[in-house]
C-alpha cells in the first residue's frame, strides 16, 4: 500500500510503488476499451495527485494498461452532454485544474506513450515532466481538436507552444496532425523513444537522470513565443490557416492563433483565456456539426467489425479505378491479382501502383514485398483462388453480365462477387448468377487512395453475410463502409447528380466554370463542380448522366450528353472542360468587374439537398445519419454543415421549400420540390 492511499480505490488508475520509490501509474478506463478522459477519471485522478503531493515519491511514471494505447483524448460523448447543459467552461476549468497539479507535482512526472496518445491524452503528457514514446509503428502523438471545432482546452494550447516552440506547435494544433515517435522527438515533443518493453524503465531512468533539451530547441521555444515575435508570426499564421479553411466556416483556428498572440500574464490567466476560447467555439454550429461529423464517422467504422473471410483479391479492369483499387488493396496487405484485356493496360496500372507504394511506404526496404503481393494476370486465372473479385470494367450493363457469365463459374463457392459500378442498379445485373447471394456492388470512389467512403450496394437476392463481410474487407482496407440500395445511383451519386448537372447547365449557358465553382466553394465544397466534373471524367460524368437523367426526369446538357472526343475527357487527359497543367486547372480569369448571378449558389446546392430528401424517403440507406455520413464522405460536402439532412434542419425546411418554389417558378421543373420534404427526420 503506496503512504497517504489508505482506503482509497480508484476504478480508473491503478497507482504501484516500485523498490526504488517511483509509484507506476496505471491508467484503465473501467468497463472500456479504450482509455478516453471521462470526468469520473479527472475526478479520481485529482484525488490521486492530491495524495501524491502530500507525500511525493521519487518520480511518477504514467502508463497504459490498453494493449491498443495511452489515451485516445477526452470523452467526446460527455462533452456534447456539456453542451447541451451549458457546462463546458466547468468541465474545462476541471481538466486544467488536475492536469495544473499533475504539472505542479515536487516530483519528476513521466508520461510513457505506447500506440495512440491523443487530445487530452497528449495534454496529460504535456503537464508531465518528461514524456517517452515506444518506437512502434502504431504510436502516434496529437492534438486533433481542431477537426471537432475547437481546439486543446486543458492546458495544451498553453503548453505545447512553450515545449517544442510557436511554428511546431501551431502546425500541430493547426493541422490535427498525429506523429509517429521518432517525429515527436525530432521537434522535442517526447525525450526519448524506446522499444515497447522498456517504455517503463526508460521513464525510471528519466526520473533518475532527467533529460537535457538542446539549446536549439530551448531558444526556439522562448524566442518564438516572446511578445514581439508573436505579433509577426499570428498573422503569417493566419494567412497559411485562410488558403485551406475561411474564417467564417472554421473559427477554431483563427481563435487559437488569436489567443496565443494576444497570451500574458501566468499560467491561470493564460489558463483562462485558453477556456474563455475553447467555451465560446464549444457553442458554435461548426463544433456541434464536426462532433456530428465524428461519430458519423464511428459508426461506419463499427460496421465493418468482425472478420471478412477475405485475403485474395482479383480485380477484372486496369482502367484508373480498377489498377488503383487493386493497387490500394495490395498496399493494405491482401495478395492481389489484375487483369485486363489487353497487357499495356495492366502495365499502366502496375505503374501507377509502384508510384503509390513510393508514396505510402516509406521504408525502401519494405516497398519490394508490398509490390510483390499485386501481379498482372493477363489470363485471369487469379479469379480461380480469389475469395473476391471485383469487376471494374467499362459501365455498360451487357458488357458486365457478359463478364460475369465467364468469370462466375471460375470462382470458388464461397467467394463473393462484386461490381464497381457507379450507377447501373444491380437488378439489372444479377439475372444470369448461379450466386446471387454472394453479389454484391462495391463503389469506391476516385482517387481511391484519398476517398474514404465505400458503397455497399445491396439487392434483395444479397445475403446479409456477404454485406457483414464486404463491410469488414472494407474496414482492413482502411474505407469507411456505407449500405446502400441498389437503385440507380446508389446514394452519393444520386445525390452529387443533380448538383453537377445544375452546374453544366449554368456552363452551357455561360456563366464562367470560375464563378460556378467559386460559388459552390462558399459553400464550403472542397471543390467546385466543373473542377469536379473534369477530375471524375467527363467520359464517366456522361455515362452517369446516361443512367441516372431518365430515373430523377433530368434534362442533360451538351457537355454531358455524349461521350467526350478523343483527348478531352478532363484531368486525366490534360483537357475538358478546363485546361489541366500539371494535374492542376487552368481556370480562366473572370472578366473585370463580373459579378455572378445572385442565386447561383441556390441553383447549385438546393437540386442536392432537394435530391438528398429524396433519397432518404425513398430509403436509399437506413436513416438521415446515414445518409450525412456517406454524401460527406463520398463527396466532401461541407463537413462543418453536417451533412445535407443536418443543413436542411439547421436552416428550416420550409425556408429551403419557398427557395426551391421560387427556383421552380423562375428555371422550371428540375427544381420541383421531391417527395419527402414533410418527413419528421429534417425536423429533428
Amino acid at each position: 500500500m503506496i503512504a497517504g492511499f489508505d482506503g482509497l480505490r480508484f476504478r480508473h488508475w491503478q497507482a504501484a510503488a516500485r523498490g526504488d520509490g517511483i509509484v507506476v501509474v496505471t491508467i484503465d478506463r473501467g468497463g472500456q476499451s479504450v482509455n478516453a478522459l471521462s470526468q469520473d477519471m479527472l475526478i479520481e485522478l485529482d484525488t490521486l495527485l492530491e495524495r501524491l503531493a502530500i507525500d511525493p515519491p521519487k518520480g511518477v511514471v504514467f502508463r497504459s494498461a490498453k494493449p491498443s494505447g495511452f489515451v485516445a483524448g477526452a470523452d467526446v460523448r460527455e462533452f456534447q452532454d456539456f453542451d447541451a447543459r451549458g457546462t463546458v467552461k466547468d468541465a474545462l476549468f476541471r481538466g486544467q485544474q488536475t492536469l495544473q497539479k499533475l504539472a505542479e507535482l515536487p516530483c519528476p512526472t513521466v508520461a510513457a506513450i505506447h500506440g495512440y496518445c491523443m487530445g487530452g491524452g497528449t495534454e496529460l503528457a504535456l503537464a508531465c515532466r518528461y514524456r517517452v514514446a515506444s518506437a512502434d509503428a502504431s504510436t502516434r502523438i496529437g492534438l486533433p481538436e481542431v477537426k471537432l471545432g475547437i481546439y486543446p482546452g486543458w492546458g495544451g494550447s498553453v503548453r505545447l507552444p512553450r515545449l517544442v516552440g510557436a511554428p511546431a506547435a501551431m502546425d500541430l494544433m493547426l493541422s490535427g496532425r498525429a506523429l509517429p515517435a521518432k517525429a515527436a522527438r525530432a521537434i522535442g515533443l517526447v525525450d526519448r523513444v524506446v522499444d515497447t518493453a522498456d517504455l517503463v524503465e526508460a521513464a525510471a531512468t528519466l526520473v533518475a537522470k532527467g533529460a537535457t533539451r538542446a539549446f536549439k530547441q530551448r531558444f526556439l521555444a522562448w524566442a518564438t513565443n516572446w511578445w514581439p515575435v508573436r505579433q509577426v508570426l499570428a498573422p503569417m499564421l493566419v494567412k497559411q490557416v485562410a488558403r485551406k479553411a475561411p474564417k467564417a466556416h472554421y473559427p477554431a483556428p483563427y481563435a487559437l492563433i488569436e489567443t496565443w498572440r494576444r497570451a500574458g500574464g501566468g499560467i491561470q490567466s493564460l489558463l483562462g483565456a485558453e477556456r474563455k476560447a475553447v467555451a465560446r467555439l464549444a457553442g458554435t454550429a461548426t463544433a456541434r456539426n464536426l462532433i456530428r461529423v465524428f461519430f458519423l464517422q464511428e459508426r461506419l467504422k463499427a460496421q465493418g467489425a468482425g472478420d471478412s473471410g477475405i485475403a485474395r483479391v482479383h480485380v477484372v479492369g486496369a482502367g484508373v479505378m480498377g489498377g488503383d483499387i487493386a493497387a490500394w488493396a495490395a498496399y493494405k496487405g491482401f495478395e492481389v491479382t489484375l487483369s485486363d484485356r489487353e497487357q499495356r493496360f495492366i502495365d499502366g496500372a502496375l505503374t501507377r501502383a509502384q508510384a503509390l507504394f513510393a508514396k505510402k511506404v516509406k521504408d525502401e526496404t519494405k516497398r519490394p514485398a508490398v509490390a510483390a503481393r499485386l501481379k498482372g494476370d493477363l489470363a485471369g486465372d487469379g479469379a480461380a483462388d480469389a475469395d473476391l473479385v471485383i469487376e471494374a470494367i467499362i459501365e455498360r450493363a451487357e458488357a458486365k453480365r457478359e463478364l460475369y457469365a465467364a468469370v462466375e463459374p471460375r470462382m470458388q463457392p464461397g467467394a463473393l462477387l462484386t461490381s464497381n459500378t457507379s450507377s447501373i442498379p444491380l437488378t439489372d445485373l444479377r439475372g444470369q448468377l448461379q450466386r446471387p447471394a454472394q453479389f454484391a456492388g462495391l463503389h469506391y470512389f476516385n482517387p481511391v487512395a484519398l476517398m474514404p467512403l465505400v458503397e455497399i450496394v445491396r439487392h434483395d437476392a444479397m445475403a446479409a453475410d456477404t454485406q457483414q463481410r464486404l463491410a469488414a474487407f472494407c474496414r482492413a482496407l482502411g474505407k469507411l463502409p456505407v449500405p446502400v440500395a441498389g437503385t440507380p445511383g446508389f446514394l452519393v451519386n444520386r445525390v452529387l447528380f443533380p448538383y453537377m448537372l445544375e452546374a453544366a447547365t449554368a456552363f452551357a449557358e455561360g456563366i464562367p466554370g470560375a464563378a460556378i465553382d467559386k460559388a459552390a466553394k462558399r459553400f464550403g465544397m472542397p471543390m467546385g463542380p466543373i473542377e469536379l466534373i473534369d477530375t471524375v471524367g467527363l467520359d464517366v460524368a456522361a455515362g452517369v448522366a446516361q443512367e441516372l437523367a431518365p430515373f430523377l426526369g433530368l434534362q442533360v446538357p451538351a457537355a454531358l450528353a455524349a461521350p467526350p472526343a478523343a483527348g478531352k475527357r478532363g484531368k486525366k487527359d490534360g483537357q475538358g472542360l478546363y485546361k489541366w497543367v500539371d494535374g492542376k486547372p487552368v481556370k480562366p480569369d473572370l472578366p473585370k468587374g463580373y459579378q455572378a448571378p445572385g442565386d447561383l449558389e441556390d441553383r447549385l446546392l438546393l437540386p442536392l439537398l432537394n435530391e438528398a430528401v429524396a433519397a432518404l424517403h425513398d430509403g436509399v440507406v437506413a436513416d438521415a445519419d446515414l445518409l450525412d455520413a456517406g454524401v460527406i464522405f463520398g463527396t466532401g460536402f461541407a463537413p462543418f454543415r453536417g451533412g445535407p439532412i443536418q443543413y436542411v434542419r439547421d436552416t428550416g425546411a420550409e425556408a429551403l421549400l419557398a427557395k426551391l418554389q421560387a427556383l421552380q417558378a423562375r428555371y422550371g421543373d428540375r427544381f420541383a420540390p421531391r417527395p419527402g420534404w414533410d418527413a419528421p427526420a429534417l425536423r429533428a
